[in-house]
Parts: structure tokens; sequence; C-alpha cells
């Protein structure tokens, strides 16, 4: 999958090493984990995991994401299938079945921020879900605090759908404020694309 400046490609055992930079900076994992993994679990339980999801979901996966030229290692956009439940979208499972609903994800290096490489990349996995997967919605969900990643979400086309809050063992600093979900249906996606990219007050509301 290509956009305008990056590569993305599907993800593979020699990313490992690009993982551990990536997940080995605290304020990239500022909202997501305390934990900094080594390079074996990497290796052993980080990349099997987000390449399995490619074997079971053709075309669906996660996306190692490249510069174009030169080709520096970015970080990653993912697009997950799952099944929709009224627990918060952290807990959905794996989806059964065709793939109706997918959860949209992204990881960068800190050199990569305020760039606009995320919502190039998160734009393009949408476009992607709706026109080649014909995905029926688009979810994304993180902390309420990382105000960044929700700009992200908006500026891919998805809305604000609720909060919730959700009990960690060891929680973050700002969870008491709650977990944001956003969502987009294809419906909406393909209204604002005629649209020139705007969605009027009534496609933007979320299904109840």
């Amino acid at each position: 999958m290509l956009t305008e400046r990056m590569a993305l490609r599907r993800m593979t055992g020699a990313d490992a090493a690009n993982l551990v930079s990536l997940d080995g900076d605290p304020l990239v994992m500022r909202f997501l984990d305390r934990e900094i993994r080594t390079l074996a679990e990497i290796s052993d339980e980080v990349i099997p995991r987000l390449t399995c999801c490619h074997r079971r979901f053709p075309g669906f996966g996660y996306w190692a994401a490249e510069q174009r030229v030169g080709g520096e290692f970015l970080g990653w956009f993912g697009l997950r299938p799952v099944t929709p439940a009224d627990r918060a979208i952290v807990h959905w499972p794996d989806a059964v079945g065709v793939p109706e609903v997918a959860e949209l994800g992204y990881r960068l290096r800190r050199s990569a921020w305020g760039r606009g490489y995320a919502t190039e990349g998160a734009r393009a996995v949408v476009h992607a879900a709706f026109t080649e997967l014909a995905v029926r919605e688009v979810v994304a969900t993180t902390m309420a605090v990382n105000t960044g990643s929700r700009r992200v979400m908006e500026k891919a086309g998805l809305t604000f759908a609720r909060t919730v809050h959700v009990e960690w063992p060891d929680p973050l600093d700002g969870t008491e404020h709650g977990e944001v979900e956003y969502r987009l249906l294809r419906d909406d996606w393909a209204a604002s694309a005629r649209n020139g990219g705007r969605l009027d007050a009534q496609a933007r509301r979320p299904e109840p």
C-alpha cells in the first residue's frame, strides 16, 4: 500500500529490531503500556501476533510504514477485524466469519510526530477498508487524554461515539478520564468523499 510519502508493507520477523526501538520509547508508549519488551519478547510474542492477522484475514493486518524516499522505518498501521460488543473496544474479540467491522490502529516513532504521517497512513488504511475489503465500519479507541491520537482519528474521518471506563490492573496516568471510542460507517465515509471530505451533522452521528 502506497501513500504520498510512505510505503506500507506487511510486517515480518525482520521488523523485530524496529519494534524494539519503537516500543522502547517511553513517550511513544505513554498512553499504551509501561512494560518495555525485550528483543526476544518482540520476536516470540509480538511479531507472531501481528503477522497472524494477515494469515487469518487476508487483506487485513499490520503494516510497517517506511518513507518512500530513503526507506526509514516510521512505525506501523493496523486494521484488525473485530466482533462488536457492548463492552469497550479494547476488549472486542477478533471477528468470526466475514469481517464487517475493523479496528484502526497506528504507532509511530517520535521523529515522525507532527509531520502528518499518522493522518496520511490512517486515511489510506480507512480507504482500503471501505474500497478493497468492503468493511461496513471502522472503529478506533484511545485514552481520553491522548489528544494527538484523537486528532488523527478525526482527520481520518472517524467521529467520537462514547467514553468508557475500563478497569486496568496497572492503570496509566490519565486513565481516570476514561477511554474514548470513535467510529466511521462506510456510507458516511462515501458521503463525505462525495462532499469533498465534509460530513454534515446527520452523517456524523454514530449509530445507537
